[in-house]
């Protein structure tokens, strides 16, 4: 069963989350990264003792693309059971986390290597610059992260140019 979860998960969720992403992460999957997905609405698939077997996070976020600010609804922890892979859970959290970002946000966004995975799912590769924003309002340059941001676009982006510099505020961690 797919369901969707509020923002405020209890410290079991979190538990939950954090047995998911470990498993298919491992140590990659660090403290920022958990940080990161806690906002927003969890998207989770289930099995019949209620153990996570997949998982995917909207998080609201503010991005800057050219001289406009954009809602955009920014995917975190994706992650599915190794058992579990290859079996269309991946997919079924990623099609219901779109259909959220659809619905409440002007722009999906999110940072990968496995553009292959997305982009069958409508996501398009970003190729603009990135920049991030400090909290003092100065840009610094991401080149590291150019390749591997995608956008997934709803009516309100419909007509954005994926050639133009976007810009994230900087956070903890990882800023993409």
């Amino acid at each position: 069963m797919t369901e969707v979860l509020a923002s405020a998960l209890t410290p079991g969720l979190v538990a939950e989350l954090r047995r998911l992403t470990h498993a298919a992460y491992g140590g990659a999957f660090t403290g920022d990264d958990l940080a990161h997905a806690l906002g927003g609405e969890h998207v989770v698939v289930r099995d019949e003792q209620g153990r996570w077997l997949a998982h995917a996070a909207v998080v609201p976020r503010r991005l800057v693309v050219g001289d406009r600010a954009l809602r955009a609804g920014f995917v975190e922890a994706v992650a599915v059971l190794p058992a579990m892979q290859s079996t269309g859970l991946g997919q079924r959290v990623m099609v219901a986390a779109g259909a959220l970002i659809r619905q409440r946000h002007d722009l999906g966004a999110l940072s990968t290597g496995d553009h292959g995975f997305y982009a069958r799912l409508g996501w398009e590769r970003w190729r603009g610059p990135s920049w991030i924003m400090g909290d003092d309002g100065v840009l610094r340059r991401s080149e590291d992260e150019d390749d591997g941001i995608m956008v997934l676009r709803t009516p309100a982006s419909r007509d954005l140019d994926a050639t133009l510099p976007i810009a994230c505020h900087d956070r903890p961690g990882d800023a993409w």
